[in-house]
């Protein structure tokens, strides 16, 4: 057991849970961050602990700058270094462009890219003076292989890309990796809100005909973090292999 710290955030459900057990499970002491689902948090802080792994769940906003960084320091006091970083945190307000109120599009971009920015800000000093570290950012396959009515999202994403690799570059001299995961569709309970009774047209575009399950997004991040390490300023895609309309 390596007992390295991760920080995982929006980790209280979906996605963002599957990577702090799978993380838990590989030893990590971890520190999760929610918005809004209290009763989720604690249930999954007290899942992690059963596991005989110290587990900060914390409240945060990430487009919020002022809320990251309270979270961060609550970090910092109860685990005094950061050794993994996975910015997973995100939302969607899906809408034609022509159509999309400026707040819709404000919010996204300011939770998805500019939050990510600001969390990765916020551990890239204790890494440096470390001289270690992993920062793992989640993107999307709307990135490259955007939906209709994805414009604001897609922009956010492509924008977390473009930030690992330009992040990659000026970390390397202090060994730090950045890599991101772009996943496709996968089976949550926000996926199902949006996909609605559109699923069956959805699959038909997968070449593996069926929506990945959040465990193997973790797996994928738990690789980078445990096993890539010649990996840096990379996008590793999850995508079942989504074609194109």
């Amino acid at each position: 057991m390596n007992h390295k710290i991760a920080v995982v955030t929006g980790g209280s459900r979906g996605i963002g849970k599957a990577i702090v057990l799978a993380l838990a499970g590989a030893g990590y002491q971890i520190a999760f961050s929610y918005v809004r689902d209290e009763e989720a948090a604690m249930a999954l802080r007290a899942e992690v602990e059963a596991m005989g792994r110290e587990c900060l769940a914390s409240q945060c906003d990430v487009k919020d700058g002022n809320s990251i960084k309270g979270f961060f320091e609550r970090v910092e006091q109860q685990f005094e270094r950061i050794d993994l970083l996975v910015n997973n945190a995100g939302i969607t307000r899906d809408g034609l462009l022509a159509t999309l109120s400026i707040n819709d599009i404000a919010e996204v971009i300011q939770t998805n890219l500019i939050g990510t920015l600001l969390c990765c800000q916020q551990v890239v000093p204790g890494m440096m003076r470390q001289r270690s570290g992993c920062i793992i950012n989640l993107s999307s396959v709307a990135a490259q292989k955007p939906g209709k009515g994805q414009s604001n999202y897609a922009a956010a994403k492509g924008g977390v890309e473009a930030l690992t690799r330009a992040l990659a570059v000026e970390l390397a001299p202090r060994n730090i990796r950045v890599n991101a995961v772009a996943p496709g569709i996968v089976n949550t309970d926000m996926t199902a809100a949006l996909l609605g009774a559109h699923e069956q047209e959805v699959q038909s575009r997968l070449l593996i005909k069926r929506l990945a399950e959040p465990q193997e997004i973790a797996e994928a991040v738990l690789y980078i973090a445990e096993r890539g390490h010649y990996l840096t300023g990379e996008v590793l895609s999850v995508n079942g292999g989504l074609k194109m309309p």
